[in-house]
């Protein structure tokens, strides 16, 4: 652990020395051109990834689309969909409960026996 932190000290400080070295270059430049040169600021700030949107907000979204549309054809608004019904919960059998429970405790009785063969007990 204390060696990745060297390292990264290491690291650290050879970059912030080139960059110096780099600032050091663009003033130079800077100074034979007689002004300053803009630089280009580059964003770094990234999105997660794609939005996921209910189906529900999915018909509202298409609901509102449609009514735009119709506005500017000058037919009347459709009306909104009401929101889907909700799914029913599912419900496990007692069967299948009991094999779930049973696999379980196989899997613990097998742990529970391979720490026992380790420690030597």
């Amino acid at each position: 652990m204390k060696s990745d932190l060297d390292k990264y000290l290491a690291m650290k400080t050879a970059l912030v020395n080139e960059k110096a070295k780099i600032e050091g270059r663009l003033n130079a430049i800077n100074q034979v051109l007689g002004g300053e040169v803009p630089v280009a600021v580059v964003s770094t700030a990234t999105r997660g990834g794609r939005r996921t949107f209910s189906a529900a907000t999915k018909a509202k979204m298409a609901a509102a689309q449609k009514a735009r549309w119709a506005k500017i054809r000058g037919k009347a608004a459709p009306t909104t969909p009401s929101a889907p019904a909700p799914k029913k919960k599912r419900k496990m059998s007692a069967a299948g409960r009991a094999a779930i429970k049973a696999a379980q405790k196989g899997r613990w009785a097998k742990k529970k026996s391979a720490a026992a063969v380790e420690t030597g007990k």
